[in-house]
């Protein structure tokens, strides 16, 4: 499907002139629901909000990016996102988007700062799923005021599994990984980089650890596993997905995906499930 472009969601009461972004207005509730479905391939133009957010799907895989890196979100998770941070999305599949805008002022002063991945837990899904029902002028100190407030109480930071890569800011890092996810199954080594990209082996190994906190080789299969978490999630074969990452045997990316992810690829989605 042709990649399409959308501006992000604009809701008749309120929208920032600049993004075009629905955006909570003063008076209403301190937290705000609200759903948007976007087919496979649609793009979110970069925005940022006032407000902070807890963006979640409830099926499909979602691509955010940010000045920080790239997140794919699988429905197990959501990315809480601090206010004025822009952030853009690409649908990975179809998203069955659910956003809660959250006022500063009622953010718990113990949230990230900056974005963070999360787990859903089964409650805080049924939570966010029936906020999606609230009146806009609801109650705050009735039924659903407490199912509002709840939602917070139920986000835990513990257990985390980061699915971000990194950004880096070196230009010659940022060529190299933008060939590397464009194409996460080109097997060329550092040593074959550096001719393309004009430094040594060794600077881009330095890079790599600096820039990025990790190894060359371990960044590549991060990109490999994330780009894997789509194509689970649509029901791909784990023998078909290792082979276009250029991996010789399923078992070999199942390891490598086992090491970065935590779970075999095959139970991924029932594990996460079951959280």
């Amino acid at each position: 499907m042709t990649e399409q472009t959308v501006r992000p969601y604009v809701d008749s009461k309120a929208a920032d002139s600049d993004s075009g972004e629905y955006m909570p207005i003063r008076g209403e509730r301190p937290i705000v629901a609200r759903a948007r479905e976007f087919p496979s391939g649609y793009r979110v133009t970069p925005h940022k909000h006032e407000c902070c957010q807890l963006i979640f799907a409830t099926s499909g895989v979602m691509e955010l990016v940010t000045d920080e890196g790239i997140w794919l979100i699988p429905p197990q998770r959501a990315v809480w996102m601090p206010p004025n941070v822009e952030h853009g999305m690409r649908a990975r599949g179809d998203v069955s988007l659910r956003t809660m805008y959250i006022q500063p002022h009622a953010c718990p002063v113990s949230f990230p700062q900056k974005p963070r991945t999360l787990q859903i837990s089964p409650l805080l899904r049924e939570l966010i799923i029936r906020a999606m029902r609230v009146p806009s002028n609801y109650d705050e100190g009735g039924r659903d005021g407490r199912i509002m407030s709840l939602i917070l109480e139920e986000i835990e930071w513990s257990g985390e599994r980061p699915l971000r890569l990194p950004a880096t800011r070196d230009s010659r890092l940022q060529n190299l990984c933008r060939a590397i996810l464009a194409n996460p199954a080109d097997p060329r080594e550092l040593k074959d980089w550096s001719t393309v990209i004009g430094a040594s082996e060794r600077t881009l190994s330095r890079l790599f650890r600096n820039e990025l906190g990790v190894s060359y080789q371990y960044w590549r299969q991060q990109v490999a596993a994330l780009n894997a978490i789509p194509r689970l999630a649509a029901g791909d074969p784990v023998t078909l997905i290792a082979a276009d990452l250029g991996y010789e045997t399923p078992s070999a990316f199942s390891a490598m995906f086992r090491r970065i992810m935590g779970v075999a690829p095959s139970l991924y989605f029932q594990r996460q499930s079951e959280s």
